[in-house]
């Protein structure tokens, strides 16, 4: 049986432009997760906030949307409107990212110290209503112990999954993952887990899947935008002309954030999008400085289209 891949919800890079381009393009992904929203109290909506998740913007794949926030009430509102809105079932809860600002106002990973609170909005979800809830965290904020207390009290909560990623929140995303507490995490809950952090290549993935033979979910983050072709290579599919491939789908990206970002907005993200292409593609350093420098955006797809037929092995993996 195939292992289910999905989408890691990547803020300010994997919105539903980049989702259904992918879709398009590449093979392998079996759901969405969208970056995370903020909850907010019922009468206080703001349609335009929920663009990214709607459905009609949203017909490749299944998507789960992520929502953060550390008020309960706010969640139970948030997706009462979310169901009788747009029909979702399925939420989960960002108590995971270690960005500093919003860690400072205990939203994402700032919450994991404070495992009374992550209670409170699980209690309060599944209590007042039926969805289907889920949180993507990681072993800390500071200490594992923060994650083994959040585990513990989670573990009588009727839960849909918990992603975990094995840094704290203090490693942001640096060094070795920690697969050793990973491991112990697993043996603490008693609820589905979905693997998240470091599958950079298919040996990455077989290692880790014959250490976690229980995991039947991964996620693939930085890995997919590393390596476009990642899911189709874990699950044994023909990949055929990386090089035209890669440039059918980087040209269907461009104009398809052009009527969302404007010229200047698709040109941020592309060059976002370049610190991690450009690994692919093996382009040194000193190019992609030169690339990022320029801002006139035909110029920059000129250019960029150039470095991808020159420098991109096709034998690349």
């Amino acid at each position: 049986m195939d292992p289910q891949l999905w989408l890691a919800p990547l803020h300010g890079i994997t919105s539903r432009t980049f989702r259904n381009t992918l879709c398009r393009h590449f093979g392998g992904i079996d759901c969405f997760m969208s970056p995370f929203l903020p909850v907010q109290t019922a009468g206080k909506f703001r349609p335009k906030v929920w663009q990214d998740i709607m459905p009609e913007n949203n017909t490749a794949l299944p998507l789960i949307p992520q929502l953060m926030g550390n008020k309960p009430e706010q969640f139970v509102d948030t997706v009462r409107v979310l169901h009788e809105q747009f029909g979702y079932e399925r939420f989960n809860v960002n108590i995971g990212c270690p960005s500093s600002p919003v860690v400072r106002h205990t939203r994402g990973c700032g919450l994991m110290p404070h495992p009374e609170m992550v209670e409170a909005i699980v209690a309060e979800v599944t209590s007042k209503t039926s969805f289907r809830l889920s949180l993507k965290m990681r072993l800390g904020l500071h200490s594992a112990e923060e994650g083994r207390e959040v585990l513990r009290r989670l573990n009588d909560y009727p839960l849909d999954f918990l992603v975990v990623h094995p840094r704290l929140g203090d490693d942001l995303y640096e060094g070795i993952p920690n697969w050793e507490l990973f491991e112990e995490f697993c043996g603490i809950t008693r609820h589905k887990i979905v693997y998240s952090g470091d599958v950079f290549s298919k040996e990455d993935f077989q290692t880790l899947s014959e250490r976690f033979p229980k995991v039947e979910a991964w996620m693939l983050g930085r890995g997919m935008l590393l390596n476009p072709f990642l899911s189709e290579a874990i699950k044994n599919q023909e990949v055929g002309d990386k090089k035209s491939r890669f440039l059918a789908f980087y040209h269907d990206l461009a104009e398809s954030l052009m009527p969302l970002r404007g010229e200047s907005g698709t040109l941020a993200n592309l060059k976002e999008l370049w610190h991690y292409f450009a690994v692919f593609t093996q382009v040194p350093d000193e190019e992609l400085q030169r690339l990022l420098r320029i801002n006139n955006l035909p110029e920059f797809m000129s250019v960029s289209s150039s470095l991808v037929e020159t420098r991109l092995i096709a034998s690349l993996q």
